[in-house]
């Protein structure tokens, strides 16, 4: 059956409210042929995100709208592979409540930090001096990038050809991953190498559904554009990730507002400070 995640704004809800909401969804969901396997909850933000495995949508929304009248906003189909590897396959609390990876006493609120690389300059250096030089280069890379994704809890989702493209829980362990891949590069590069590895980072924040109608669709797309926009061996990040880690021994420098394609608007951007 398709897999669907909804979006509900439920402003002054609080955690026992939604575990009671769901609970009645399980009452009635057998009705049609629909299975709520568990839900996100950003209480800061008002914000709740359902999980359901059902024949349609609709079929989805009746339940719940007999259960307790709380529709959803919206509602997309998602990919199983690709949903655990935002959100994570760990199984829910009795409430059906996801929970942090890292904290099982805390409630998952669903925001996920997305980090792009991309080596500068690969296409050229394969070019002008082979593939041994290109493969060189790249195997460097995807070493570097992950340890430092190991280290600090991060997840690949995909491998982009010049770079990777990885998923993290916290936002303060995605620019610390960044941070460590650029300081590693750095000592790489000291030791003379034929082909010195140069990167950019862009990192980006998000919750799983935004105006995109996609999973992580918007975070996805500006975090790949901040990394195209970033100069090489720089980390260019949104403000949200700064706003994120605040309070947690990072610096950063206000690197300007630019306009990234397909973002509407000027993005404003913040430049870690690599010493972190």
């Amino acid at each position: 059956m398709p897999l669907y995640l909804d979006i509900h704004q439920c402003d002054g809800a609080t955690a026992e409210d939604i575990a009671t909401a769901h609970l009645a969804d399980l009452k009635v969901q057998d009705q049609y042929a629909v299975n709520y396997r568990k839900y996100w909850f950003n209480q800061q933000c008002g914000k709740l995100f359902c999980l359901v495995e059902a024949p349609s949508a609709e079929a989805a929304h009746c339940v719940h709208q007999q259960a307790h009248g709380l529709v959803a906003e919206k509602m997309i189909e998602v990919d199983p592979d690709l949903l655990d590897g935002f959100l994570g396959s760990d199984a829910p609390n009795g409430a059906g409540a996801a929970l942090m990876p890292d904290q099982p006493a805390r409630l998952d609120p669903g925001v996920r930090t997305v980090m792009f690389t991309d080596i500068v300059g690969s296409t050229e250096i394969t070019s002008l001096h082979g593939d041994d030089a290109g493969m060189e280069l790249l195997s460097t890379h995807d070493r570097v990038v992950r340890e430092a994704l190991e280290a600090h809890r991060g997840g690949e989702i995909k491998h982009t050809g010049d770079g990777i493209m990885a998923v993290f829980v916290s936002a303060v362990c995605a620019v610390r991953s960044a941070c460590q891949i650029q300081a590693e590069l750095g000592r790489h590069n000291a030791t003379g190498p034929a082909f010195p590895v140069t990167v950019r980072v862009g990192i980006a924040s998000g919750e799983p559904i935004d105006q995109a109608d996609d999973l992580f669709g918007q975070t996805v797309q500006l975090a790949a554009r901040l990394c195209s926009r970033a100069e090489p061996g720089q980390i260019l990040v949104s403000n949200v990730v700064a706003d994120l880690c605040i309070g947690k021994n990072l610096r950063f420098s206000d690197a300007g507002e630019f306009e990234l394609k397909g973002i509407r608007g000027r993005v404003p951007t913040r430049a870690v400070e690599i010493a972190c």
